[in-house]
């Protein structure tokens, strides 16, 4: 199977900002040490701050699946669930 690129983009409420992107750079390290994670980086935007987007490379979706299903990725979930105004992940593939 070929590598996936994901793009998640996650807008927090204007007022919690600040505790999303705390909550999001605690996904790093623990992302960064999963088997078939290549690449995990996070952005935020620079005339939105409280606008943040993950770039993420896998060696497979399976193991883009086996993050997704990590208890620490619930852990985050629950941590912002009322914090996050809307989120979207686009699945990408490398054509050139």
């Amino acid at each position: 199977m070929s590598k996936l690129t994901i793009l998640a983009n996650i807008v927090a409420k204007p007022d919690q900002a600040e505790f999303v992107k705390s909550e999001l750079l605690k996904l790093i390290e623990l992302t960064r040490a999963e088997e078939g994670c290549l690449d995990y980086k996070l952005h935020q935007d620079n005339e939105n701050p409280a606008h943040f987007m993950f770039y993420e490379n896998w060696q497979s979706r399976a193991s883009w699946q086996h993050h997704m299903d990590a208890g620490y990725m619930e852990a985050y979930g629950e941590a912002v669930e009322n914090a996050i105004e809307s989120w979207t992940l686009n699945e990408m593939s490398h054509i050139a």
